[in-house]
This record gives structure tokens, C-alpha cells and sequence, in this order.
């Protein structure tokens, strides 16, 4: 566990009162996440400090500079619409210098929210109905982000969801085996390999503009949509580092991958991880709801192909990583990502089985 951010560290932003302490939070696997507590004439607030993992955000002034023109845009829209910025779009503290982060010496990069009170993220589904609010949610904020003015934004991890070139990263370490488990995951391997074909599909699209390219967020877990816990609404989304060019259907992709399965990500017991088709109805319900008018044909007749891509090519990531020595995502114990790769092959292989009944549910709401 990292250690919360200094007193020095937390000073050089622009928060209110009088600091009082800070503590760990969330269960994010790249960057290290704290909340702090300021007392002010107006009672305790809170704050959300972030150090950007520079290993993974090679470039995190392009992180940050990406996050600025979109939480400024969206709080426009959000101000114009009658609602509430503060609560429904993150909201940048800046350092004392103005800019949207602070540099240390030693080359690690802060950023700092406004903590949103009332409402939480969810790691597992705990109320169905918080399925279609989450991906509404980032229906509503794809749509939202339709218009953004200006150039393109950065691509903060170039290639992010480039399944081509993660599944050629996949077979170099394959070939490599620097750390000798190719022997340990030898019917993962097969599994990935057999739908190799699989990988060029989106990008084919997209590079021969027979499918448009979109501001996505690219990493629409249910747990990047905090949720009023009164109201059981999904207001804010969150986690923008991923912010940059994309096709609807990688949003779409990693809502069912994540909000439609039953069992955590890392369950060992693969006999708890399942498709569960009444979720799946929840969030292409909750999805379409938002952006039904806004995608175009092709993007929605291949939505459930976007299930299958996102849900392959994060087991190319997890056994890739696996291979690599676990080296990208944060492991608890030993083999950990390699309990992440066999969840997203039985979802995946689910996803094969019952295409056809998750093509009429997408039917239904397109």
C-alpha cells in the first residue's frame, strides 16, 4: 500500500481550510488514490489526491491537459442544462501555479478533486438497477462529449484499445517467456490464439471510416460511475485518464464485460463467473437509452461484437502481463493475473454461446 501524499505534497493545491488528514481510498489497480479531510468555517470537506502512475501515462501533462478540456466542456453543458457541475463532472483543483497538476522533484505527477459526497462507485453489482444507471451514465456522457470543440484529443495511451497491436504485445510475450509460465497457462494460450482474427475487426472499421470515431472513455467499469446513494442515479462519471479518441463500441464492450457478469474479476471459483442475460438487458437498456439516436447502424449492429472484442482483449492484457512477470497490473498474490485471464475467457465464451439472444435483446432498444 502506498503511503498518503505528504502535507507539502497536498500544499501545493489550492484546497480550502485547514488540513486535517489523509488516508487511502478506492481499489483502483494503477494509480495511487487518497482522500483527504480540510476543516473549513463551513464544516469538514474532502478532497481526492492522485499520483498519475508515470509507467503506465508515459505522458500525464497530456493526461491532465485531455481531462481539463472535458470536465470544462461538460460542466458548460452540464450549467446550460440547469444541473449541477459540481456533483455531475469532476471538478480540477489546481496547484498553487495554476496548473491542473504538481510535479515533484523526483518526477511523480498530483492532481487533485473535490471530493463528491452523497454518492459511491460499485466494485460488483449489488442492485440491478444500478446496471442500466451506469450505462446510461456513460451514454449520457459520450453524447454529452459529442461536441467537443477543438482538435483531437491526446491518446494518453497510444494503441489503448488497438486490439491488433495488444495482441501482437500478447505473442511477443509469448515468444519471450522471460519468466518460464507459458507452461503454467498452456489452454489460456490456445483459447487466445484460436480468435486471433477477431483483433483487426474494430480498427479495420475505424481505419477504413466505415465506422466513426468517437470521444469514449474507454474504461466504462461500473465502478468509474459514482452513484447517488440516495437517489440510486448515476451523476458523475470518473477515472477520465483514458479519455481520448475511440469507437462507442469499446464503451459498450467493457460495460458488458463488467456490468453484465456475475463473480469478481478475479474469482478463482469459475462456477461464480457467468454471462447473466438480465444484466446484459440492463445495460444495452440503459446504453441505447442515452445514445440511440446518436450511433449509427453499423456501430449498433455490432455492439455484442464489442462485448466479445473488449472482453478478449482484456484476457490478452491479463495473460500478457501474466507472461511479462506482472509488470502493468497491481497483483495481490501469486498467479493473480492469471485468475483475471480465465474470468474473461468463461465470460467470453459465453458471450459466443448466446450472440444470437444478445443480438434480439440489442434489437429491442435500438
Amino acid at each position: 500500500m502506498a503511503a498518503p501524499p505528504t502535507l507539502e505534497i497536498i500544499a501545493h493545491f489550492q484546497q480550502q481550510g485547514e488540513f486535517l488528514e489523509a488516508a487511502a481510498y478506492g481499489t483502483g489497480h494503477i494509480n495511487d488514490t487518497f482522500a483527504s479531510k480540510f476543516r473549513t468555517d463551513d464544516g469538514v470537506v474532502r478532497y481526492i489526491h492522485q499520483r498519475i502512475n508515470r509507467h503506465v501515462f508515459r505522458e500525464p501533462v497530456q493526461v491532465m491537459e485531455n481531462i481539463v478540456r472535458v470536465t470544462r466542456y461538460a460542466a458548460e453543458r452540464i450549467r446550460a442544462a440547469g444541473g449541477d457541475p459540481a456533483r455531475e463532472t469532476l471538478t480540477v483543483i489546481p496547484a498553487l501555479d495554476g496548473r491542473p497538476y504538481y510535479c515533484t522533484a523526483d518526477g511523480d505527477t498530483w492532481r487533485t478533486y473535490v471530493f463528491i459526497e452523497g454518492a459511491r462507485t460499485y466494485d460488483q453489482v449489488e442492485d440491478v438497477r444500478h446496471v442500466y444507471t451506469a450505462a446510461n451514465a456513460f451514454g449520457k456522457f459520450q453524447r454529452l462529449l459529442a461536441g467537443l470543440p477543438g482538435e483531437r484529443l491526446h491518446e494518453t495511451i497510444p494503441g489503448f484499445h488497438h486490439t491488433a497491436k495488444r495482441f501482437d504485445a500478447f505473442v511477443l510475450a509469448l515468444e519471450r517467456d522471460v519468466h518460464n509460465r507459458v507452461a503454467t497457462a498452456r489452454a489460456e494460450i490456445d483459447f487466445i490464439l484460436a480468435r486471433a482474427a477477431d483483433a483487426r475487426v474494430v480498427v479495420d472499421l475505424l481505419a477504413e471510416g466505415r465506422m466513426p470515431e468517437r470521444v469514449t472513455h474507454n474504461d466504462t467499469k461500473l465502478n468509474n460511475v459514482m452513484i447517488d446513494e440516495r437517489t440510486g442515479e448515476g451523476i458523475c462519471v470518473i477515472d477520465l485518464d483514458t479519455i481520448m479518441p475511440g469507437s462507442a463500441l469499446y464503451d459498450f464492450g467493457d460495460l458488458v464485460r463488467t456490468g453484465a457478469v456475475t463473480g469478481a474479476e478475479d474469482e478463482r471459483d469459475l462456477s461464480r463467473v457467468r454471462l447473466d442475460l438480465e444484466l446484459f438487458d440492463y445495460v444495452a437498456h440503459g446504453f441505447l437509452d442515452a445514445t440511440c439516436d446518436v450511433l449509427t447502424p453499423i456501430e449498433i449492429d455490432h455492439l455484442v461484437f464489442g462485448a466479445r472484442l473488449i472482453t478478449y482483449e482484456q484476457a490478452i492484457r491479463f495473460l500478457g502481463d501474466y507472461l511479462n512477470g506482472d509488470t502493468y497490473y497491481k497483483t495481490h498474490r501469486p498467479g493473480h493475473n492469471l485468475d483475471r485471464t480465465r474470468t474473461q475467457i468463461k465470460l467470453l465464451a459465453e458471450i459466443e454461446q448466446h450472440a444470437d439472444t444478445l443480438d434480439a435483446i440489442v434489437a429491442r432498444y435500438r
